[in-house]
């Protein structure tokens, strides 16, 4: 038996080794093994098995990790084809598909001492009153790990042994699984009543889930079962048969997650799992919450596994393993959930799918909801994208009839969409007499809310307390060494701080520089560190709390803050884009985007598309209770297209304005982009590649249909973490093949040995 191997050395080759006999009942493909490769042992993952070899004397595989495979065939085939159409190495996409404590060589399960009550004797022994009632504490649990039997017993470690002696109990050494969401206690809910939007859709969703089922059932499915949502996303191939891909466009509030919850119950009943994927790692508590809520009780009683790099290493190697093992027919997670090797998988949904947080920004640098589509046709499982704002590729799909498109256009309940009032920044500042931070109307607004008890959230996707320092004697500005941006001050830390590379130093009281040294330098700008505390000058009595990532800073801090806001002990929550999408807190009817432009200026294509969604998306968290919501959105360009359409909560306006942009100027979704970064510490080196790599690739763009090649030109953030950075972009219509030459070019091609190419395929970051 012949074991072909990729090492984790990525080489991009694959090498054959000898099983030995003793070792072929634990070999197959996706197998972890070790072997000898020069002189040393290195990990690798089976690729295939065969049964001889072209190489003569093959060298024996040293070691099999763990009892089973940890690559199933199906993520197996979705590593190739990542692979392929990401331009990276097999090697880098098998160790994207498992986690870091799964793969590695030392066993990371936890064991600990429990106490386990044994069958009582036919001649029980004479016990002492305190060994009797600690006996009786043990007869209620039966089991416990034994440092939280002494504490529930009020019991030392002496006394249980002694009733070990005794053959009443037996202390053991076993393994004990770490669960992240072990201490909370979560109520259980029911299906909720759907309205018939909602219902229309999960009617839709179990039909394509018919063929599935039937086939797991023995029956081949019929022709009339096929879905009407076929295909993949433009590039990816197509599969026959599969169920289908849905786009759930639903309003802010339209219950989206309901239809989510009962679809996936209609998967649980017919023996199928499901996977779900949010956008944001702090989102995962609350999601978690609503889907433990609805399956850990009940009749689908199931296991619901959480995976998202914010476990320890050790729960995610227990979450991993409850799903391999089939304990857990539920996934929620962030992108890399996807690949969790649940089988049989019956259904995906892909929640705010047009995040751009779905991109992976390494190697392999995949986009989670592209991935998912491909999963879903492998496995033959359904795939639903859910957003209030899909991205435009994923509506011109389903305008395309390769989605098919399920609308709900109403809020559940009744309940009305939130009034947006746009504030004009530039009359502000002539009232105010200079840029303010809080119009005169949402300072009202503001006060009208803490007067009737409700609450308000407000939102700055920029985190600090000003964007720069400047001295307004000499023009010095404080820049990063490192990278073409200016540094963040922070008030609270007394720092400045550079966002990109994470460069530091202590915050000046005097212009650092030699000639100048004047004491008046200022602070320009606004982040929301400064937006908390004009508040707590504005609203003495309000409680004020600030979320972004300098102020969250261990796993929990995310989840307690927001249970204290859904109980009413924050007035006003500030904060940057984790407190934008998916959350749901009937108490808030005030909603405040202090800056409404940041994202509307920057030098990508998708920047109008961007604020129309982050616009949209915060504006949605008011209004979801019995009163209705009020938005204010202050803006120095307040009738942008972006913005005036999402005033008015108008996505298809929007869509067909975007769309006739993005035609004349041949961007997505109408073709396909890749991004060809090449970076290095010598600027005229990697000016030199890129002019030299251009020449390559127009007789390659000759043979695309609608070819166009863009560049090289320095990047809009020209300097990174001290590398300067030269991009080309290539647009066409036909990425899966641009995609194959491309692999095949960087195959080939010879750089200066301090410049190195990235491949970016569908990028969603220009800078």
């Amino acid at each position: 038996m012949i074991a072909r191997v990729r090492t984790e050395l990525a080489l991009e080759k694959e090498f054959d080794y000898l099983v030995p006999p003793e070792l072929e009942a634990q070999v197959e493909p996706g197998s972890r093994v070790k072997v000898p490769f020069g002189p040393r042992q290195v990990l690798a993952t089976v690729v295939a098995v065969a049964d001889s070899s072209p190489q003569p004397n093959l060298r024996p595989i040293t070691k099999v990790l763990g009892g089973q495979s940890l690559v199933t065939p199906q993520v197996m085939q979705l590593a190739r084809w990542m692979a392929g159409y990401y331009c990276c190495p097999l090697e880098l996409a098998l160790k994207s598909v498992v986690p870091v404590a799964v793969r590695k060589e030392e066993a990371a399960w936890k064991q600990q001492l429990f106490v386990r009550l044994l069958p009582a004797p036919a001649n029980p022994p004479e016990l002492t009153p305190r060994q009797a009632e600690v006996l009786r504490v043990l007869e209620e649990w039966r089991e416990l790990p034994l440092q939280a039997f002494l504490k529930a017993a009020d019991t030392t470690a002496p006394t249980v042994r002694k009733l070990e002696d005794l053959g009443l109990v037996a202390i053991q050494r076993d393994i004990t699984e770490r669960d992240p969401y072990a201490s909370e206690h979560i109520l259980p809910t029911q299906p909720l009543v759907l309205n018939p939007e909602q219902a229309a859709a999960l009617g839709r969703i179990k039909a394509a889930l018919q063929p599935l089922i039937r086939s797991r059932g023995g029956a081949a499915p019929g022709p009339e079962a096929a879905a009407p949502g076929r295909p993949a996303a433009t590039g990816l191939p197509a599969a026959i048969g599969e169920p289908g891909t849905f786009l759930l466009h639903g309003v802010t509030g339209s219950g989206k997650t309901e239809v989510y919850l009962q679809a996936i119950a209609y998967a649980l009943e017919h023996g199928l799992g499901a996977i779900v994927l949010v956008p944001e790692i702090s989102l995962t508590p609350q999601t978690v919450e609503r889907f433990k809520a609805r399956f850990c009780t009940g009749p689908l009683q199931t296991m619901v596994a959480v995976l998202h790099s914010h476990l320890s290493g050790g729960e995610r190697h227990d979450e991993w393993h409850k799903i391999r093992d089939g304990r857990a027919r539920i996934v929620i997670g962030a992108r890399s959930a996807i690949f969790a090797p649940m089988d049989p998988l019956g259904l995906i949904i892909v929640d705010e799918e047009h995040e751009h947080s779905y991109k992976q920004e390494e190697t392999p640098r995949y986009h989670a909801r592209d991935v998912a589509v491909m999963r879903g046709q492998l496995a033959r499982a359904v795939v639903v994208l859910g957003s209030a704002t899909p991205c435009l590729e994923s509506y011109y799909n389903a305008r395309q009839g390769k989605y098919a498109l399920l609308e709900l256009p109403t809020r559940v309940d009744d309940q009305k969409m939130p009034l947006i009032r746009i504030v004009d920044l530039r009359d502000e500042m002539h009232k105010q007499h200079g840029p303010p931070i809080f119009s005169l109307k949402l300072k009202e607004a503001i006060t009208q809310r803490l007067e009737r008890g409700e609450q308000t959230m407000l939102f700055l996707n920029r985190r600090g307390y000003a964007t720069s320092l400047q001295c307004p004697k000499c023009g010095y500005v404080a820049g990063c060494p490192n990278c073409s941006i200016t540094l963040t001050y922070h008030r609270q830390a007394q720092k400045l701080c550079c966002h990109l590379c994470g460069h530091e130093v202590p915050a000046p009281t005097v212009c650092p520089e030699a000639h100048c040294r004047n004491p008046g330098i200022r602070y320009a700008g606004l982040g929301t560190e400064k937006v908390e505390a004009t508040l707590a000058k504005l609203f003495p009595q309000a409680r004020v709390k600030r979320m972004d990532s300098d102020t969250l800073k261990r796993k929990e801090d995310y989840r307690r803050v927001l249970s204290d806001f859904r109980v009413g002990k924050i007035d006003i929550l500030v904060g940057t884009q984790m407190i934008a999408k998916g959350l749901h807190f009937p108490n808030v009817t005030l909603v405040g985007i202090i800056y409404a432009d940041l994202s509307l200026h920057v030098p990508d294509f998708r920047a109008g598309e961007r604020t129309f969604q982050l616009l949209t998306q915060v504006a949605g968290r008011a209004g979801r209770g019995d009163v209705e919501g009020e938005v204010f959105v202050q803006s120095f360009t307040p009738f942008h297209p972006a913005i005036q359409y999402a005033r008015r909560h108008d996505y298809l306006g929007f869509y067909e304005q975007e769309l006739e942009t993005r035609e004349q100027l041949r961007y997505p979704p109408v073709s396909r982009v890749a991004l060809l970064t090449l970076r290095g510490r010598n600027e005229d080196k990697v000016r030199f590649a890129a002019d030299h790599l251009k020449q390559l690739l127009e007789p390659v763009m000759a043979t695309l249909a609608d070819p166009v090649l863009l560049g090289p030109a320095p990047a809009p953030l020209v300097r990174a973490e001290s590398y300067y950075r030269y991009q080309i972009m290539l647009r066409c219509r036909q990425m899966t093949r641009l995609s194959r030459e491309l692999s095949a070019l960087a195959g080939r091609l010879s750089l200066p040995e301090d410049v190195s190419m990235q491949v970016d395929i569908d990028p969603v970051n220009l800078m």
